[in-house]
C-alpha cells in the first residue's frame, strides 16, 4: 500500500490516523486493543494477540459477543507468504428440523430463546488458532480477561447504550417464557434489576471461572467436558434442543479464502456459509464501471448501491452451508456472470432480483506483529446479546445465528439439524502482488459486505488513509429501492439519488452503519491504522 497524506481529511473527525513501526492492534473497545498490544510487547505474535483479545471481548463488550459466539479469521503468516482462513461457525442441534417449526406454526425462525441457538464455534476457534499458529499458552492469553472479570472493568459509552437496548428486548421475551432468560438477568443486570450503564464497573466471576476452565482444557470442556454437560442439561430442562453429540462432534474448519482482483489489489474473504462473497461480487461489478473522480457525488453513491443490491440478491438466494449449496462460488464470481449483472446498471435505481449463475451483534478486531504476521478476526453473538439464553453459573451467552435460516424447503439455506446457517460476520483482508497489505472489517449484520465494498472503494479508488476511510459517510441498501444515508451525506447528493429513483432515508443515528477497523502496511514498512468513529474503538500502536 502506498503512503497516505496523514493531514488530508475530506471529513470531519475526532481521530487521527495512527502509525506504528512494530505492531498494532485495533478493536471496538480501547481496553481490548491495549490488551492485544501488550501480548505482542511480551513477545507474542499477532495470532496470540487476536486470541487474547477475542477471549476478553465477551467481558468488554457483552452486548455484541460471548463465549457462545461464532467466529471467522483470516491469518497472514509472513514466513509462508500465505493467507489462511478459519471457519469457526456452529451448527444447528441435530434434532432440530423444519417439522419443529411447522408444529409450532412459525413462519420464520424467532430471534430469542432456544430455537435460533447453534453450537458455539468461537472457543474451538481460539484453541485451533492457538494450536496452529500461537506461541503462548491459552492460560497466559486468557489471564488478563480473567483478571478484569474478577476485579471489574468500566463499561464504555456505546456498550452502555446497547446494554439498555438488550435489557428492554429480553424483558419483553421473558414475559412470554421467563425460564430461558433468568440467567441473562442475573448476569447482565445490577442488583436493583437495571442494566449496566456507561461508567459502571462490571464484574463477572462466572465468566472468569469459565475462561479458567477453557484454558485448562484447551477449550475442550465446552465440547467434550463439564461445560458441555452443563449446557446440555440446561437445554433439556428449559425446552432447548441440544444433545451431547452436537458438541462432541463439532470441529472448526480451515478453509481456502476466496478472492477477486480489484484494480490491481486482491480482496480476500471467507467462503460461504459467510456472505463475504457479496462484497467480492459487488466489487467485480464495480471493477467495470467508471467511478467519478469525486467520491462525494451522486454517481459514486448510485453505482456502489446498485452493485451491492445485485450482489446481495444473489447472496441471499445462493449462500448457505457449503455442503448444501447447489450453486458454485466460481460461477457467482465468473466474469461472464458478472458482465450480465453489470449490464443491468443504468442511470435509474433498479428493483433487484437474483440472477441465474448456473451458466455461470458483532466484534471485529485485527492485529499486526513485528514478524510480519497479520490477523483479521470477527466474533459475534448476532443481534446484540444473541438469543438471550445464558447458561447459569457459566457466563456463557448463546448466539442466535439460527435466525438466518429460512423455513422454505426449496432453499439451500432451509433449517436442518447439524447444518450451518447463512452467516453475516466476515473478516476482510487486502493483498497486492502476493504480499499482505492488511486486515480490515466492518461489523454490523447485513451492513458488513456493504461496508467492505465502501472500505475498498474509498481506499483504492479515492486513496483515503484508513481513518479517513472509516470517517467517510456510509450508505446502506435495505431492500427494494430503499437506501439509507448517514446525515453527513451532502443534501444535494441525497436529492440527486431520489431523482434517480432511490427511496432515500436519512439516518440521524448511525449505529446501524457498522463499526470498522483497518491496519495497512505501507511501502516503507510502517503500519497505519484507523478505528471506527461510530463506536468506542481504538488503534493501539507500538
Amino acid at each position: 500500500m502506498s503512503s497516505f497524506d496523514p493531514m488530508r481529511y475530506a471529513y470531519s473527525s475526532h481521530r487521527n490516523v495512527v502509525y506504528a513501526r512494530r505492531a498494532m492492534a485495533c478493536t471496538s473497545v480501547p481496553l481490548g486493543a491495549e490488551l492485544g498490544l501488550d501480548v505482542m510487547r511480551r513477545g507474542g505474535n499477532a495470532v496470540d494477540a487476536a486470541v487474547a483479545m477475542a477471549a476478553a471481548m465477551p467481558l468488554l463488550e457483552p452486548t455484541s459477543n460471548g463465549v457462545g459466539s461464532d467466529s471467522f479469521a483470516l491469518v497472514w503468516i509472513e514466513r509462508d507468504k500465505r493467507l489462511y482462513g478459519l471457519n469457526a461457525s456452529g451448527v444447528a442441534p441435530t434434532v432440530l428440523s423444519l417439522d419443529v417449526f411447522r408444529e409450532k406454526r412459525l413462519a420464520a425462525v424467532p430471534h430469542d430463546g432456544w430455537l435460533p441457538t447453534m453450537v458455539p464455534g468461537a472457543p474451538a476457534g481460539w484453541a485451533e488458532l492457538n494450536r496452529r499458529f500461537g506461541t503462548m499458552p491459552l492460560a497466559e492469553l486468557f489471564a488478563p480477561a480473567i483478571g478484569y472479570a474478577r476485579d471489574g472493568c468500566p463499561v464504555p459509552v456505546e456498550v452502555g447504550a446497547n446494554w439498555a437496548l438488550g435489557a428492554r428486548r429480553f424483558e419483553r421475551a421473558a414475559e412470554r417464557d421467563p425460564a430461558p432468560y433468568r440467567a441473562w438477568f442475573e448476569a447482565f443486570t445490577k442488583p436493583d434489576g437495571s442494566p449496566y450503564r456507561a461508567g459502571d464497573v462490571f464484574r463477572w466471576t462466572d465468566f472468569a471461572d469459565t475462561l479458567e476452565e477453557l484454558a485448562a482444557t484447551g477449550c475442550e470442556s465446552l465440547y467434550r467436558g463439564a461445560l458441555a454437560e452443563k449446557l446440555v442439561a440446561f437445554s433439556r430442562a428449559t425446552g432447548g434442543y441440544f444433545r451431547e453429540d452436537d458438541f462432541a462432534n463439532y470441529r472448526p474448519e480451515w478453509v481456502e479464502p476466496i478472492t477477486t482482483d480489484y484494480k490491481g489489489y486482491t480482496v480476500c474473504e471467507i467462503p460461504p456459509n459467510g456472505h463475504g462473497i457479496t462484497a467480492l461480487m459487488a466489487l467485480n461489478i464495480l471493477r467495470g464501471l467508471p467511478l467519478p473522480e469525486c467520491r462525494e457525488s451522486a454517481d459514486a453513491y448510485h453505482k456502489q448501491m446498485e452493485a451491492i443490491k445485485l450482489a446481495f440478491e444473489d447472496a441471499k438466494a445462493y449462500v448457505a452451508d457449503p455442503k448444501c449449496m447447489k450453486t458454485r462460488v466460481e460461477d457467482l464470481l465468473s466474469e461472464g456472470y458478472v458482465a450480465r449483472r453489470r449490464a443491468l446498471i443504468g442511470e435509474r435505481a433498479i428493483l433487484p432480483s437474483a440472477g441465474d449463475p448456473s451458466s455461470g451483534g458483532t466484534v471485529y478486531l485485527c492485529a499486526a506483529d513485528p514478524f510480519g504476521n497479520m490477523v483479521s478476526y470477527i466474533q459475534s453473538n448476532y443481534m446484540g446479546f444473541g438469543s438471550g439464553v445464558v447458561i447459569p453459573g457459566t457466563g456463557i451467552s448463546l448466539q442466535n445465528r439460527g435466525a438466518n435460516f429460512l423455513l422454505d424447503p426449496a432453499s439451500d439455506n432451509c433449517v436442518a439439524g447439524g447444518k450451518k446457517s447463512y452467516h453475516t460476520i466476515i473478516p476482510g483482508f487486502l493483498m497486492k502482488d502476493g504480499e499482505a497489505v492488511g486486515p480490515f472489517g466492518v461489523m454490523g449484520g447485513f451492513m458488513q459486505p456493504q461496508g467492505h465494498v465502501q472500505v475498498i472503494v474509498n481506499t483504492v479508488d479515492y486513496h483515503m488513509n484508513p481513518q479517513e476511510c472509516l470517517d467517510a459517510p456510509r450508505m446502506q441498501w435495505t431492500g427494494g429501492r430503499h437506501i439509507q444515508l448517514e446525515r453527513e451525506v451532502p443534501p444535494h447528493i441525497a436529492a440527486a439519488l431520489a431523482r434517480r429513483g432511490h427511496e432515500v432515508e436519512i439516518l440521524n443515528v448511525n449505529s446501524a452503519m457498522g463499526r470498522g477497523q483497518i491496519i495497512w502496511r505501507t511501502e516503507n514498512g510502517l503500519l497505519i491504522g484507523g478505528t471506527e468513529p461510530r463506536c468506542d474503538g481504538a488503534a493501539a500502536a507500538w
